[in-house]
């Protein structure tokens, strides 16, 4: 009779297991759906726009205009090296769609701030109608080949603002991470405007207000084939 009633619990607690990982995958997938046209209400936030770089492919800058994008950011070079081999042909079609246009700089923490600027000045025009220029800051020194300490990352990101201003003459946004931000605080240490991430949910993990917010990292749209990154800039 003992052993019935093990067997019976058993089941039960097996059943229970089930029935919630059905709810928590379905909640998931709904939220995914949910997610692929979501954008924050342009009543709230009128300033909308996208990041593009050359892994979403080819992108359709009119249809983008179109569906209230009134800029774009575009990825055009990584650390020391790195290019987007899209950047150039993108930036003459977003211009020609009638976006505003900024440049964005990839981070890397294991490579000096000479190079990475050296990099970003050849591929990216002096031109004071570009928007201010933006840093993305996402990967850490943990996945560099010989250790970098934390205050050589935060002086190599300071000369690197310094230098990439001084070919723009503009401030820069500043784009972390929240893992790069928790590591290496550059939202407290550089007085610059902030560039958060955060899914459906206003980001706070800066400190202080964000300007620029990546609302939705996965927006499905006829401008793209894959879904692209949606932006909104504090009003």
């Amino acid at each position: 009779m003992a052993r019935r009633k093990k067997k019976s619990r058993f089941g039960l607690v097996v059943k229970l297991a089930l029935l919630l990982a059905l709810v928590g995958g379905g909640y998931w997938l709904w939220l995914q759906y949910e997610q692929r046209g979501w954008r924050p209400d342009e009543t709230a936030y009128p300033d909308q726009g996208a990041l593009v770089g050359e892994g979403d492919g080819a992108v359709d800058f009119e249809v983008l205009k179109g569906l209230g994008a009134g800029f774009v950011y575009l990825e055009a070079s990584r650390g020391a090296r790195g290019k987007d081999a899209n950047f150039s042909r993108n930036l003459e079609a977003a211009r020609e769609a009638g976006l505003q246009v900024g440049a964005v700089h990839l981070f890397d923490p294991c490579e000096t701030a000479d190079g990475q600027s050296a990099n970003y000045v050849t591929i990216v025009p002096r031109d004071a109608e570009l928007l201010p220029p933006a840093i993305r800051l996402t990967r850490t020194a943990d996945q560099c080949f010989e250790r970098v300490s934390e205050a050589a990352v935060q002086s190599e990101l300071l000369t690197l603002v310094n230098q990439i201003e001084s070919h723009t003459e503009a401030p820069v946004v500043l784009a972390p991470g929240e893992e790069f931000e928790r590591r290496y605080r550059p939202a407290r240490r550089l007085e610059r405007a902030l560039w958060l991430d955060g899914d459906m949910t206003e980001p706070d993990y800066g400190g202080r207000p964000w300007t620029v917010w990546t609302a939705n990292s996965a927006y499905a749209s006829e401008a793209a084939e894959k879904p692209l990154r949606w932006l909104v800039v504090r009003p």
